[in-house]
């Protein structure tokens, strides 16, 4: 089967080669038609819209009747925004083929991206009672319902769709999206039980329920259904890919670099794999492993910025600052919204001695990302180093108006006050924090070593003792 696909593909990539010549040296060279198509489609794929088109035009003049070819130009004119030229295209190539169900979902596609999402079902909703395969007309009327906006009605429209065929993984698949933006993703793994009790041989049914899984936060499922999905087909690069990302949230570092590596053998390398493959590595301390890993996503990509940030975690963690901070801002350059490099670029400058820089870091964090306690509790940490308690307690007063639930800021508030000497703020802070979580108090006595501060502090937290 792969030797298959490898043959396939180079065949086509030699039908390109040659349409490619033919072009360059403006001579006239025969292809059939299945050999345009096969060329249209590979510039689709590889999202070379400008080359796809021009094949189009090219091949038409060779096979002017030809559906698909018509079809393909006019979705290429539509995704171009000339919707009124992809309808009538449409229109021409109706009159040759009439009864063409094609025809009529690419026309409602069309109307879609108009915006006309009612004409578009409409028209769908008119040839209910002639298709033979309901199933995909419904599927097609649940994808404008979804392009509408009203989910309701496309979870309808897909399960109509799948009450008829249980086996359209295509409506199965956009039934879980459809379920998953109005919250009720759960409501899918029947469907796709039912599916793989029809067929327990599908990898795409197990890869699928693997996914709804993922998304529900149930990794441990979906682990189960992506080792299905690559036990049925041991080169499905998707399935392992999606099994190392489900390994890595449940922090089994080893069976994900087993998953990943099984991936860049089957998959067409690209730097987000790599990069997955690298942070399994990283987890486990290899770093030097882990960033010659990362380095080859650079390699594939240079503007690839999570591989500059892998780098610079990693020189980091090898406390190699000054080169962290070289690949750190590297990623910034192409990313200078992300609040965790900033992060990551304070920790280097902070760790090199250059407390203002690092500070300026930690700020630029905290305000591309409040939510996030870490740039707050660092950036006082910074502060609270430098003698400046009240600057400490100020900020995480910030913090906690962004995280009110969060109970660590409440107590390094208490403990940046009491080193301010204001004992009443000190102590209602504390008491705040000891209601949110009771056991996050060993804080307090890691900042205090005088045994009268201790035993005030002491007091208070043993009448919150549970």
């Amino acid at each position: 089967m792969e030797q298959d696909f490898e043959d396939r593909r180079e065949e086509t990539l030699h039908s390109v080669k040659r349409f490619e010549t033919m072009l360059k040296r403006m001579e006239a060279t025969f292809f059939d038609l299945d050999t345009y198509e096969i060329i249209v489609e590979h510039y689709m794929d590889e999202g070379k819209i400008v080359d796809a088109m021009n094949a189009c035009e090219v091949a038409l003049e060779q096979y002017p009747y030809s559906l698909e070819l018509m079809l393909c130009k006019a979705e290429l004119l539509a995704n171009q925004g000339k919707h009124d030229e992809a309808l009538e295209l449409i229109d021409k190539a109706e009159l040759y083929n009439p009864s063409d169900t094609d025809i009529i979902y690419l026309r409602s596609t069309v109307y879609n991206l108009k915006g006309d999402y009612q004409t578009a079902i409409e028209m769908l909703t008119e040839i209910l009672d002639i298709a033979e395969d309901k199933d995909e007309v419904y599927f097609h009327i649940g994808l404008a319902y979804q392009s509408w906006g009203k989910n309701h009605n496309a979870v309808a429209a897909f399960k109509q769709a799948i009450e008829i065929n249980i086996k359209n993984e295509n409506a199965l698949y956009e039934l879980a999206n459809s379920l998953d933006d109005i919250g009720k993703l759960e409501e899918s793994l029947p469907y796709y039980q039912q599916f793989i009790d029809t067929d327990p041989y599908s990898e795409n049914a197990w890869y699928n329920i693997g996914i709804a899984y993922s998304k529900l936060g149930k990794f441990e499922e979906a682990v189960d259904a992506y080792e299905f999905s690559v036990a049925i087909n041991d080169k499905f690069a998707s399935g392992y890919f999606n099994l190392g990302n489900s390994y890595m949230n449940l922090s089994n570092w080893s069976k994900a670099e087993d998953a990943y590596r099984h991936c860049l053998e089957y998959e067409n390398i690209t730097p987000e794999v790599y990069c997955c493959f690298a942070a399994s590595i990283e987890r486990q301390e290899r770093f030097s492993e882990a960033i010659h890993y990362y380095k080859d996503a650079i390699k594939l990509d240079p503007n690839w910025d999570d591989g500059y940030f892998g780098v610079g975690v990693c020189l980091c963690e090898m406390q190699r600052w000054f080169e962290a901070i070289h690949f750190l801002k590297k990623a910034l350059v192409l990313d200078e919204k992300n609040a965790y490099y900033w992060l990551a670029i304070g920790d280097a400058e902070t760790s090199m001695g250059n407390t203002v820089t690092g500070m300026e870091a930690y700020q630029k964090s905290a305000e591309l990302e409040p939510m996030n306690p870490e740039a707050w509790i660092k950036w006082s940490v910074v502060n609270h180093e430098q003698g400046d308690y009240e600057m400490a307690a100020e900020l995480m007063l910030s913090a906690i108006d962004q995280m009110p639930e969060e109970a660590e800021l409440y107590y390094r508030a208490s403990v940046y006050f009491i080193k301010s000497g204001r004992y009443k703020e000190a102590f209602n802070y504390l008491e705040t924090g000891l209601v949110l979580n009771y056991d996050g108090h060993e804080i307090m006595f890691e900042h205090f070593k005088n045994l009268e501060t201790q035993k005030a502090i002491f007091k208070i937290i043993e009448q919150y003792r549970k």
